[in-house]
């Protein structure tokens, strides 16, 4: 089961929900939250970067005691830089130019592109033990995340619940109310993007109408700005999540497009 974020602030959670969070705090992404002792937490944080898009700045995971700090080509483990692969304690950290991958032997695996996208893979003893931006593993989607017995939250209300209080941090949280604009008008180019032949084989293995969602929130927050980050970051996701389900993409970037 896998939870993942990627390009313009979406996350789909391990029950299988997709929502957009633009939070810039640090926030919990995925921890065990059972009570008494927690045997894993990974907490992330975005910021804009030079062309205003937003990417993953840094990841902190704890497993048991032992501490890993991650920033795109820095591995920092218990407070010293560590050269990759690095192995101790049951976890090992491998890193080249474009991924950084953590095998956690009690049941995690963490794959960041260094960039804006990051997958958490967990071992299913950890079901209905977790929360963060992730939710709750319990196998069903929306409820204990949005839908809480009598309380609906938004997306917005729900990212901004799961901040990392930290006595000098200098972040806003986004705002509650914005509503998300409609999005309609691209779910034509979308769903062709999407169903081209290259991922015949991965239709019948992910839930396409979310993905085609996550394009068209993508078309909209780019304003006809069409830079490859817009349209590239969900297609990319899409592409990834295919081969880790088995799937075999084809070539699908041309010399035009991504």
């Amino acid at each position: 089961y896998v939870c993942s974020t990627w390009g313009n602030n979406h996350f789909k959670t391990f029950d299988g929900d997709i929502y957009q969070f633009p939070g810039i705090c640090e926030y919990n992404f995925a921890s065990d939250c059972r009570e008494s002792y927690k045997e894993f937490s990974v907490h992330i944080q975005r910021a804009l970067n030079s062309n205003n898009h937003p990417e993953i700045q840094y990841i902190l995971i704890t497993i048991k005691d032992f501490t890993v700090y991650l920033r795109p080509k820095l591995a920092v483990v218990d407070g010293r830089i560590v050269k990759t692969p690095y192995y101790s304690s049951g976890v090992l950290i491998e890193s080249n130019d474009i991924y950084t991958k953590v095998y956690a032997k009690l049941g995690l695996t963490l794959i960041w592109n260094q960039e804006d996208a990051l997958m958490v893979e967990l071992d299913s003893k950890f079901n209905n033990h977790t929360c963060g931006l992730c939710g709750d593993y319990n196998g069903v989607p929306i409820y204990n995340e949005f839908f809480n017995g009598v309380a609906s939250y938004n997306s917005i209300t729900y990212g901004n619940l799961q901040k990392i209080s930290k006595p000098n941090a200098k972040c806003e949280d986004p705002d509650e109310t914005q509503a998300l604009p409609s999005c309609n008008g691209h779910r034509d180019e979308c769903e062709r993007l999407l169903t081209s032949s290259a991922f015949a084989d991965c239709w019948l293995r992910l839930n396409l109408e979310m993905y085609i969602q996550a394009c068209m929130q993508d078309k909209c927050a780019c304003n006809g700005n069409e830079d490859s980050f817009c349209l590239c970051s969900t297609i990319s996701q899409y592409s990834r999540q295919c081969s880790h389900a088995g799937g075999r993409p084809g070539e699908w970037r041309t010399q035009y497009f991504c």
